[in-house]
């Protein structure tokens, strides 16, 4: 076993916060935390700070938030907290070689992949949008690629058919933390592996754009997307002019022309795809809470005309 590092943690979201949450109750001492500015939020578009932040505050660990880690103080400033090691997890900054080169041994960052799968922005959303059987998180020194440096450790877990992105979220929240102690543990008697670039492909960001359903494609991506598309930015189609969100729905094997609604009653919407169709069972009016189909077809079934053709 490794004897206890002395760690900058970098992370900005939840999902990093878990795992800062981690080293705290670990035999290693975190010496510094670095997380991204404070940003407007909420209808007061108050200045908040992340959630990596507040829990590093409620721990009295020093804080740095500077806007690019590019600048001399910047890296002055950390070099001088004399790091063994830095954990970066969903940080938001590039960090420069300079700055990968300065803990005694490098930087390590998780990932919420299985490397080289998944490199980018959006692995946890793309993984379910391309039908994947299995994700999990992979440790990985860091370099100056994105999502490219030799691996140190993978936990995978499987995708189930009823995942959505939020859910998929909070396993892998739980399964990197225990991951990344794991591989403090034997960090520096693993061989690190390097990845294949051959099989790797990148998860590039979800756009609202993208989230708009289009009948053309088959009932099976479609309902993938839904998945994949929940909590952000959340499927939709329009009708009567209105942009309908799209919270769950089922693949059935139903045929019509893409767009067509096929059937509107209690069990839920069934639209027409390019392959089969989807039922949709939990969608969401402007201005109301996401309901079910049923509730939805009491106050607006004008506008679910079986025959009908969306857009």
């Amino acid at each position: 076993m490794s004897k206890p590092l002395n760690i900058i943690f970098a992370g900005t979201p939840d999902f990093a916060a878990r795992h800062l949450a981690a080293l705290l109750n670990s035999e290693h001492k975190v010496i510094g935390v670095y997380s991204q500015p404070d940003r407007p939020a909420g209808r007061g578009q108050k200045l908040q700070p992340s959630a990596v932040k507040q829990l590093a505050v409620e721990h009295d660990i020093p804080v740095f938030q500077p806007q690019s880690l590019r600048n001399e103080e910047a890296q002055k400033e950390l070099a001088e907290l004399n790091a063994d090691l830095m954990v970066v997890v969903a940080y938001g900054l590039i960090l420069p070689k300079v700055v990968l080169d300065t803990p005694r041994l490098g930087c390590i960052n998780v990932h919420g992949s299985l490397l080289p799968r998944w490199r980018g922005a959006a692995p946890i959303q793309r993984a379910i949008w391309a039908g994947d059987e299995k994700t999990g998180v992979t440790i990985m020194q860091m370099d100056i690629g994105l999502d490219t440096g030799p691996m140190l450790l993978k936990a995978e877990l499987s995708i189930e058919p009823s995942d959505t992105s939020a859910t998929l979220y909070d396993k892998l929240a739980q399964l990197g933390p225990q991951a990344l102690l794991d591989c403090l543990t034997d960090l520096e008697s693993i061989s690190p592996v390097e990845q294949d670039n051959a099989q790797a492909n990148y998860a590039e960001k979800l756009s609202k754009e993208e989230a708009k359903i289009d009948w053309q494609l088959s009932a099976a991506q479609l309902e993938r997307n839904i998945r994949a598309f929940n909590p952000w930015p959340v499927a939709f189609f329009e009708a009567e002019q209105q942009a309908i969100k799209v919270w769950q729905a089922d693949v059935i094997n139903q045929s019509g022309q893409p767009g067509e609604i096929l059937c509107a009653d209690k069990q839920g919407i069934v639209i027409a795809c390019g392959e089969q169709a989807l039922c949709i069972t939990t969608l969401q009016i402007p201005g109301k809470k996401a309901m079910a189909a049923s509730d939805v077809l009491n106050s607006r079934a004008q506008w679910f005309n079986v025959g009908t053709v969306l857009a």
